[in-house]
């Protein structure tokens, strides 16, 4: 009764012991086990049957022999070294006993050839190439041992051999295998350090654009916001005692602004979550319609701005965020230069393409006039034009003042024409 209520358990523990091991084992591993087995199938066969003279060895023992020979086949991966090393050994073993058969020694080392191609290709060139010399050289050694004192006393053959006593011919296919995997192998592994390096310089390509793009996002939040801020606190400071009144408009003003540039931070640092919280993907981004806005605040700063949009037909999402930081940025450079003047801002949007101009008078105040090149904010503009194939060209204007325009084609599915 005992041994049949424990044979379940010992069923079940089996059971779970298979199964685990079971799990180990991916794809790659059933494949090299499968291999090992269909090698050592073919090493048994040839032993039986070789192309020369029997083995001295009894003919059963031709399937341990196999079995032995083709095992570092299913562990090539775990262990590609240590395996190497016991393939080779134990074809050298099995060649110097008298175990391989003549005119067949290069199939005992097949086996030495499939794990030399798994070194190739994981480890370094130095190494690879170290285990290449020693297995060539113990393959030729033992070939030299076996035609010098194990074939004289084998038994000659009954009738003529299909493969003649021959131990150049054994060496030449030893050695072409060996060297034909590991340069396949070696040059598995350049291609695959070649495609690591790619990706890695992808990468950090796209953490390099990623960067500006935060960068860019923040200088136009930042420059637009802190430009207003300094007009209004230049003017308070100005006009304090005499017009106080004038005082606390300027400090609405600067209130509202540093309420939106908190906003705009928040709204740029959400996006960067974004990227790996959904939950924060519905976090709108400026447009077309934020536009009415920014002349509002550069009303504020004492510009007089002239806006009109021209918009037949919805612009992409993206497109309009550029859209928008183009004009955002060229009124920041009209309060931070210009203030007090009067500027207009046109955007034509055509279903086509967007075309904004932004064009100041220039200060009314004695101020030096602005270089056509340099700056961030110009660099930035710029950017963003060339992001879509567009252009973009920003200068003084001979009547006096400054003008910005930019040309950004699109399709209607939001990519670049």
């Amino acid at each position: 009764m005992s041994y049949h209520g424990q044979m379940p358990d010992d069923l079940v523990r089996g059971y779970l012991l298979v199964m685990t091991w079971a799990r180990r084992l991916d794809g790659r591993d059933v494949a090299d086990v499968a291999a090992a087995v269909l090698m050592a199938l073919i090493v048994a066969y040839t032993l039986v049957d070789p192309p020369g003279q029997l083995s001295s060895w009894p003919t059963w023992s031709a399937w341990p022999v196999a079995a032995v020979v083709s095992f570092p086949i299913a562990m090539r991966r775990r262990r590609p070294r240590a395996m190497l090393a016991l393939a080779c050994t134990t074809g050298v073993l099995a060649t110097v006993t008298g175990a391989a058969v003549v005119g067949a020694i290069s199939v005992t080392f097949t086996p030495t050839v499939f794990v030399l191609y798994m070194v190739a290709a994981t480890t370094s060139v130095v190494w690879s190439l170290t285990g290449l010399a020693a297995c060539l050289s113990a393959a030729v050694t033992a070939v030299l041992i076996f035609y010098a004192q194990v074939l004289p006393g084998l038994a000659p053959a009954a009738s003529p051999t299909e493969l003649p006593p021959y131990w150049p011919v054994e060496i030449g296919v030893i050695g072409v295998l060996l060297t034909a995997v590991w340069a396949v192998g070696a040059v598995v592994r350049w291609k695959r350090e070649t495609t690591a390096r790619l990706v890695r310089h992808l990468a950090e390509a796209a953490v390099a654009d990623e960067r500006r793009r935060i960068a860019r996002e923040l200088h136009d939040v930042i420059g637009h916001s802190m430009s207003l801020i300094t007009v209004k606190a230049t003017v308070a400071n100005h006009v304090a005692d005499a017009r106080p009144q004038e005082v606390r408009a300027a400090l609405a003003v600067i209130e509202q602004t540093s309420r939106s540039t908190l906003n705009e931070i928040r709204r740029v640092l959400n996006l960067l979550r974004s990227d790996g919280d959904p939950q924060q993907a519905h976090v709108p981004v400026p447009g077309m319609a934020d536009l009415p806005e920014l002349a509002a605040h550069a009303r504020s700063a004492g510009v007089e701005v002239d806006l009109t949009v021209r918009e037949e037909v919805a612009l992409p999402p993206a497109v309009a965020v550029s859209v928008y930081r183009i004009v955002q940025q060229a009124l920041t450079n009209v309060v931070t230069h210009a203030a007090p003047t009067r500027c207009s801002v046109t955007v034509d949007v055509d279903g086509r393409e967007a075309v904004i101009e932004v064009v100041d008078d220039g200060s009314r105040h004695a101020r030096p006039p602005r270089a056509g090149r340099g700056g961030h904010g110009l660099i930035g503009m710029r950017e963003r034009a060339n992001m879509y194939g567009g252009t973009f060209s920003a200068g003084r204007r001979p009547e006096g003042g400054f003008r910005v325009s930019a040309r950004l084609p699109y399709d209607p599915t939001g990519t670049e024409a």
